[in-house]
């Protein structure tokens, strides 16, 4: 039987540690409002992070609200330690000072790697990279959580929702599910299980290779899948529903199987989370991230020179993508890709069609909600969708709804377990600081 389902739906985060109402939504046909407008990932409207990594261009006030993003950036990662882990709720764009920004809890292990966590009560940990990949190969050497419910994700994600996964539902460990997306198009075709053995147990690594022409999966150096992009080509669009914007790169652990998750997702991911489970260790699932590399092809053609990436068209085609150098700091939680100055030491900018001080700031955190899995359960569920690409019967992911999000940082009641920002705003300082709520387990 088919469900109902939202692809990276569960949990819902629709309050604000500031304000009592929940953040504007985004979504087709609904941008953010100027006083809040940036659009998340997860199809809500703030100021501060939420105009860094997975700010909508679409979907936001206008093509400024996003800040720009930081150029590829070729290197071998070795996760032994969180010295190059800055927490969501102090990053604000940097990233010559951290490679990485997460969500939930990372923990160093062993010293020669890490750990994402997910304990009771909580939606597991999402590790971002922030320096973008705009073509690229990457590969994460690892081990998956194992459980009916937990979902361990090693995606390429992009502002416009393109796309390019490996993914490892937790009750079947002897297999990856590859897939990729077109700005969130969901194809329930486009998934292909590859065989592997336990992927719990053993250490391997997954390699996604994505040039402009095709797309290649491999596991442990072997070849196990290929996407070309002429496969993909809508006859009715004409348009190719290939991955082809700047992408971060995130490892994430998430629960799949909550009983607020839908039907349908929970089956995906094998049943309910199990939180008594002896997979847990220390009180929490876990996936363990030894190395991740990035080796950086050449950009597009014509697309310039320079530090950052950033969008000139809604349309969020590789055409409408340059390369210059643009901001990609903000000064503050309050400012924005319109002004990234505002709350800073040095700023002189004016009060008009500025951000509030009960605007949210960090997503998951001041009500905005965060996926934790930043992917989808590439099942056909059925039921009512957002809506359709031409003439192809894919469906559009929803981002325009509170319901279809992860709230990291939040327990499963919706009750705050992470300490939030200290805005450093000025004068506003005082009249934004957020307050923990305690959640006794």
């Amino acid at each position: 039987m088919k469900h109902t389902f939202s692809a990276a739906a569960a949990l819902i985060a629709t309050f604000s540690l500031v304000a009592a109402q929940s953040a504007p939504k985004c979504g087709p046909g609904n941008n953010c409002p100027s006083d809040a407008p940036c659009c998340s990932q997860y199809g809500q409207c703030g100021a501060g992070a939420y105009c860094l990594g997975g700010c909508d261009p679409e979907h936001s006030f206008s093509l400024k609200s996003c800040m720009a993003a930081p150029t590829c950036k070729s290197a071998d990662y070795k996760m032994d330690s969180i010295d190059d882990i800055a927490k969501n709720t102090v990053y604000l764009g940097d990233a010559s000072k951290a490679n990485w920004v997460s969500s939930g809890t990372v923990v160093e292990y062993n010293d020669d790697s890490v750990l994402l966590t997910m304990a009771p009560s909580t939606v597991g940990t999402l590790l971002s990279s922030t320096h973008y990949v705009w073509y690229g190969k990457i590969s994460a050497t690892m081990t998956t959580s194992q459980g009916q419910g937990v979902v361990t994700a090693f995606i390429l994600m992009s502002d416009v929702k393109d796309e390019i996964d490996f993914e490892w539902v937790g009750d079947d460990v002897t297999s990856a599910q590859s897939n990729y997306y077109y700005q969130g198009i969901t194809n329930y075709q486009n998934m292909v299980p590859l065989k592997v053995s336990d992927t719990r147990q053993n250490t391997h690594t997954y390699e996604i290779d994505w040039t402009p022409d095709k797309v290649t999966w491999s596991i442990d150096g072997n070849v196990m899948r290929t996407l070309n992009r002429d496969d993909t080509y809508n006859e009715t669009t004409k348009g190719y529903n290939f991955p082809q914007t700047p992408a971060r790169v995130q490892l994430s652990l998430w629960p799949a199987g909550l009983p607020s998750n839908g039907e349908g997702t929970i089956e995906w991911a094998g049943g309910l989370v199990n939180w008594d489970s002896n997979y847990m260790q220390n009180g929490y699932y876990y996936a363990m991230i030894k190395d991740v590399t990035v080796e950086c092809y050449k950009p597009p053609s014509g697309s310039g020179n320079g530090d950052a990436y950033y969008y000139t068209s809604v349309a969020g085609t590789e055409g409408d993508v340059q390369i210059g150098n643009n901001d990609t700091v903000l000064s503050s939680f309050l400012a924005t890709g319109e002004n990234p100055k505002f709350g800073g030491s040095s700023d002189t900018s004016s009060a008009s069609a500025q951000p509030t001080q009960q605007v949210e700031t960090v997503p998951g955190i001041s009500g905005g909600g965060n996926v934790a899995s930043s992917g989808r359960a590439p099942v056909d569920t059925g039921g009512d969708n957002s809506g359709t690409s031409a003439g192809d019967g894919n469906t559009a992911l929803s981002s325009g709804s509170g319901g279809n999000t992860f709230s990291q940082g939040m327990s499963s009641d919706g009750t705050n377990t992470s300490e939030a920002p200290k805005l450093a705003a000025g004068s506003v300082v005082a009249l934004l600081g957020f307050f923990v709520a305690a959640l006794t387990l």
